[in-house]
């Protein structure tokens, strides 16, 4: 029986191995503009530290990320976290892992030893069915060779959506909404979320991480918005 070829999820020509979902011509076209390694804003000087982060530096030690928040990788993000397209999973880890993997050549990382990712509230992981970065945390703890928690951070009290929310607005939602569930002292953590637009959610968690003795924290994540 003939099989149909997989098809990229962008230009929809055939792939060669249907589980990378995407070619190596769209793939090419992701790629994130010139940004502080470290918050992941734009800057002039890629290698450096930003003056942002120079006199405010975010808790994290590294944020890792594919793409701006701009299509195509917007519209596959939004698929894969509501419209339950989970067959995305593995294409959107594949593409933080090859970004990550430029970013370790160019020795501006640390390997983690433990993955972790950010929690939903049981009451919005009940109505959605699941998490979006479950599939996606494992198939990135499996390729780096590293354990993978997913009870590891819990979300003790179920905040506002945090879209239409400004920063400090953000920022007071989720005062007191995560909690460590594991020991982490002395780990190197990377810790997974979808997008980062503020940054008030991974700072949260890279806050308590820390203070629970975490030796680092880095983000990875698809986008980031600018």
């Amino acid at each position: 029986m003939l099989t149909m070829p997989a098809a990229c999820w962008l230009c929809r020509m055939p792939l060669t191995l249907a589980h990378h979902g995407i070619c190596s011509y769209c793939q090419r076209a992701l790629k994130p503009p010139c940004c502080c390694p470290r918050c992941g804003l734009s800057t002039f000087y890629p290698n450096e530290e930003c003056g942002r982060c120079q006199r405010h530096p975010p808790s994290w030690q590294r944020l890792v990320f594919v793409a701006d928040w701009q299509p195509p990788l917007k519209e596959l993000v939004k698929k894969l976290k509501f419209s339950q397209q989970t067959a995305l999973s593995v294409m959107l880890a594949r593409l933080i892992l090859l970004t990550w993997l430029t970013a370790r050549r160019e020795g501006r990382l640390q390997r983690p030893d433990l993955l972790l990712y950010v929690p939903l509230h049981r009451s919005r992981a009940w109505r959605r069915g699941y998490n979006q970065l479950d599939d996606m945390a494992r198939y990135l703890a499996h390729w780096l060779a590293i354990p993978c928690a997913p009870g590891g951070l819990s979300r003790k009290k179920r905040t506002r959506v945090q879209h239409f929310l400004s920063a400090r607005a953000r920022r007071r939602n989720l005062r007191g909404a995560f909690k460590v569930e594991i020991e982490v002292k002395g780990r190197h953590i990377a810790l997974l979320d979808d997008v980062v637009t503020t940054g008030s959610t991974v700072e949260e968690i890279a806050r308590l991480l820390l203070r629970a003795g975490a030796a680092s924290v880095q983000v990875l994540c698809l986008c980031r918005t600018l």
